[in-house]
């Protein structure tokens, strides 16, 4: 006889495993599903093996919150049905189908807590595609889950508060930073100023970890465009305008990155309602200020739903699980969910004073030029897609994945759908608001065809 589902948390970085530790304390035995191989998500990853290095070497400032939040997932034992290494590939009937050990399970739930984060955002420059290159996500796992470095002397570059925080930890790990190249003018970084009463300890951490990346020779330039990476068979050297003139600097690794996009694709698949957020440039599912989503027992958590952050992800994730349980008529915390809800509302705040000061160069889009690679999964060029965007009068992100087949490939649009939509807007003279966002479909990441052949029905396995 199956037991009763229980509830699905989607991730366990730091608003899922939040979000695990409020319902077990409520009684409860939630199934926390991953990708990784261990706890912590992006930002508290843990490295695959020992490496000699302690939290504050892998960590830095954060590691107190990362050995916390680590201590207290870990604390929770069998009260929690961990299971790491597993993909969530499909939701339907009130089921996710999962991805394990080559091994299809289906697992029933009784409420949906989404806590999936968020990946990076990129724009297509040219030379991006070359050896040496990564995401400024790509190169921070590097570091923290193995331990090694994209490069002997690296360059990183962007925009957002990411690009100093990776740049600094490889400074510290000993690694030559060469130069961080930041899209955004001085003018903006007045918006810190806006941002340093809401949270002068963060504000004044990073104007610090700027500061001593320059003390330690690397090259700070503000207002930077035109990136181009070049190299034979590997990095070599990048390229870019700043002040009028073209500079090179020479490297062997490039971190790459313009913040972060929301992972949500399974809010999609849950049947949750989108709507525009302009702060984030993307179509963000719809929650209140307690995480419910427009779906009866789906919530949502942290960095999926909006980019806020480590924090707010944390008390996102406790909120959504008092939502869960108030919703079943279980004891809960009002006075707690209140004080969360106001945390959130002024990380809220202090958001968007970061993201003025560390603004999207939307204006790139036009600039790309028609030779560069858009697509990598389709081997889609910038200039073939302004062909059939002119071609076909196209104006919405749909009918250019139809035409193109953009976001078709493996990444299901994950690295090319934001560049797609920042283009199609640019080229049809559309606000990004209005031209749509990709509409997600299952599976949702790539899946052996051979799994359809050997699925497993669960609703709880006390072996995990």
């Amino acid at each position: 006889m199956a037991e009763r589902a229980l509830p699905l948390i989607l991730g366990a970085g730091p608003a899922g495993i939040r979000a695990a530790i409020s319902l077990a304390a409520a009684g409860l035995r939630p199934i926390v599903i991953d990708e990784g191989h261990a706890s912590g998500g992006q930002i508290y990853r843990q490295p695959l093996a020992p490496d000699g290095r302690d939290d504050r070497a892998r960590y830095g400032s954060d590691a107190a919150k990362a050995a916390r939040l680590h201590r207290d997932f870990a604390a929770l034992g069998h009260d929690v049905d961990y299971r790491p290494n597993t993909l969530l590939w499909n939701l339907r009937d009130g089921a996710a189908d999962v991805l394990r050990d080559g091994v299809n399970h289906r697992v029933s739930y009784d409420g949906l807590i989404l806590a999936s984060g968020a990946t990076d955002r990129v724009l297509p420059v040219p030379g991006w595609t070359l050896p040496g290159v990564f995401t400024l996500g790509g190169a921070q796992i590097a570091l923290k889950a193995q331990g090694c470095a994209i490069g002997r002397r690296v360059v990183f570059a962007g925009a957002g508060p990411l690009l100093y925080l990776v740049a600094w930890q490889y400074m510290k790990a000993g690694v030559e930073v060469a130069a961080v190249l930041d899209a955004a003018p001085l003018s903006a970084k007045l918006n810190l100023l806006r941002a340093l009463p809401l949270a002068p300890d963060l504000v004044l951490r990073g104007i610090r970890m700027a500061a001593e990346l320059a003390l330690r020779g690397t090259r700070v330039q503000l207002g930077v465009s035109d990136l181009r990476i070049e190299g034979e068979r590997r990095v070599a050297r990048i390229l870019y305008r700043s002040g009028g003139r073209e500079q090179s600097i020479a490297c062997d690794g490039v971190g790459y990155g313009l913040n972060l996009r929301s992972e949500t694709q399974a809010a999609d698949l849950a049947g949750c309602a989108f709507r525009f957020d302009p702060r984030d440039r993307a179509h963000l599912p719809m929650r209140d200020p307690s995480g419910r989503s427009s779906v009866t027992g789906v919530y949502l958590a942290g960095d999926c739903a909006r980019i806020a952050g480590a924090d707010a992800a944390e008390a996102a994730g406790e909120r959504a699980a008092l939502a869960l349980l108030e919703d079943r008529g279980l004891p809960h915390d009002a006075a707690r969910a209140a004080e969360l809800e106001r945390k959130l509302a002024t990380i809220d705040r202090l958001r968007d004073a970061l993201e003025a000061a560390f603004p999207f160069p939307s204006h790139w889009a036009d600039g790309i030029p028609d030779a560069t690679l858009l697509c990598r999964c389709e081997e889609i060029s910038a200039g073939e897609a302004r062909r059939a965007i002119d071609d076909f009068a196209l104006t919405e992100m749909n009918r250019l994945k139809a035409v193109t087949r953009i976001g078709m490939g493996r990444c299901q649009g994950r690295m090319c759908g934001a560049a797609a939509a920042e283009l199609l807007a640019a080229q049809a003279r559309r606000d990004i608001g209005a031209i749509g966002r990709l509409r997600a479909q299952a599976p949702l990441k790539p899946i052996p065809l051979a799994v359809t052949l050997a699925t497993s029905e669960t609703q709880h396995d006390p072996a995990h």
